[in-house]
């Protein structure tokens, strides 16, 4: 009997598609080529000077240089929990927090201790390219819930009992969207909370852009929206996206008791502490003010409106306005035809290969027909970029 050399579990998982798509404009970068990137969605700005400083004090000293508790310094664990009242107005203590690698592992291990295989998690579409693999890999079922420009990339109550049935477990809830930028109203939120409580499910939000909306959109914390949902509910978070940190890896799962000791013994043996170094980092953003994240979402709101207009000026191609995250997506179904291509993702290829300007496709989130693009990158790429795509599609 021959076996494959992959297992099937690991050669079932999809490359990260933003990760590929930024790796190959480095590539090309670094071989000469003038590529404006909007793949990857990484802050340009460096992570604030007073962060900076207490990592290489930290890097000091010896007690950093040694193993630390898995679950997280206690003094960072603390200082999460003391966010998340003051952010997301959700009281909970240290107990309730596990420090991970990066954002990506809390939704990993947030999956992988609710989930038995079999059961169903709701993923409201476009979903960022790691959900659906993070629940495959814990067993799970993802149930695509697709709502497009027509709903301002926002699935309603409606749709989500559409989907339900008797192996649904989990609801995973993300607002701001990675990769939409779509923001979910109090009423909207408070209204997906409390049906998921009704139905006896288990809550998953993403937390990690809470502090980046514009207009006037709050930020709305489902776990404080819905108080029906008890001990349901688990927030993922992190220092990446808010602190400009996304090199640093530190993020936290934050749920009842049972479920973050679950988590913390997975952890033990996948990875252990998060580097002492980096947690020392996220303890100073945390518990630091919130001064330069301000200013960088001054920057992020005035290039929300730059690459939306610039990006309406094509003709076929519709830009609804993000009120959150830095992201825009851009509906290219009315382009497809007329450039001959069949698909986003030959889109997107086609825009490289022309034009040197480097977009993911709608495929990596869900369906064909989409394009996103970071507007985290700089005033002048954004715009350079922007003037190239107008002259290749237009």
């Amino acid at each position: 009997m021959t076996s494959s050399r992959i297992s099937q579990r690991i050669a079932a998982i999809a490359e990260s598609a933003t990760l590929a798509v930024d790796a190959k404009a480095k590539a090309l970068k670094a071989a000469g080529r003038p590529v404006i990137s909007f793949g990857a969605g990484e802050p340009d700005f460096p992570t604030p000077g007073y962060i900076v400083e207490a990592a290489v004090e930290a890097a000091r000293d010896p007690k950093n240089h040694r193993y630390s508790p898995a679950g997280g310094l206690p003094e960072l664990r603390e200082a999460i929990a003391a966010q998340t009242l003051r952010d997301s107005g959700y009281p909970v203590d240290a107990a309730q927090v596990l420090v991970t690698n990066g954002g990506k592992q809390a939704v990993y291990q947030a999956f992988a201790t609710l989930l038995d295989p079999g059961d169903e998690v709701l993923v409201p579409s476009p979903f960022w390219t790691t959900y659906p693999e993070a629940i495959r890999l814990a067993g799970g079922i993802p149930v695509d819930v697709f709502a497009g420009t027509d709903q301002g990339y926002l699935v309603t109550v409606e749709q989500l009992e559409a989907a339900l049935t008797p192996k649904t477990k989990v609801l995973l809830f993300v607002s701001p969207s990675n990769p939409t930028g779509a923001v979910y109203s109090p009423e909207q939120t408070r209204e997906i909370g409390q049906w998921a409580a009704a139905k006896g499910l288990w809550v998953v939000s993403d937390e990690i852009y809470q502090h980046l909306t514009y207009d006037g959109v709050p930020f709305t914390s489902i776990a404080t929206a819905a108080p029906e949902l008890g001990d349901k509910v688990v927030l993922v978070n992190g220092v990446a996206k808010t602190y400009a940190m996304t090199g640093w890896r530190v993020g936290w799962m934050i749920g009842p008791k049972d479920v973050i000791k679950a988590a913390t013994n997975l952890q033990s043996h996948a990875t252990s502490n998060v580097s002492n170094v980096s947690q020392r980092a996220a303890l100073a953003a945390v518990s630091g003010p919130l001064d330069a994240v301000h200013e960088m979402g001054v920057a992020f709101d005035r290039r929300r409106k730059a690459i939306v207009a610039g990006l309406n000026q094509i003709p076929g191609l519709e830009c609804p306005t993000p009120h959150g995250a830095f992201y825009v997506y851009a509906d290219v179904r009315g382009l497809l035809p007329r450039l001959n291509v069949a698909t986003s993702a030959e889109l997107a290829n086609l825009i490289l290969e022309k034009t040197e300007v480097a977009v993911v496709p709608g495929e990596a989130f869900g369906p064909s027909g989409y394009l996103r693009l970071s507007y985290a990158l700089g005033d002048d790429d954004l715009a350079e970029g922007v003037r190239r795509l107008q002259e290749f599609l237009s």
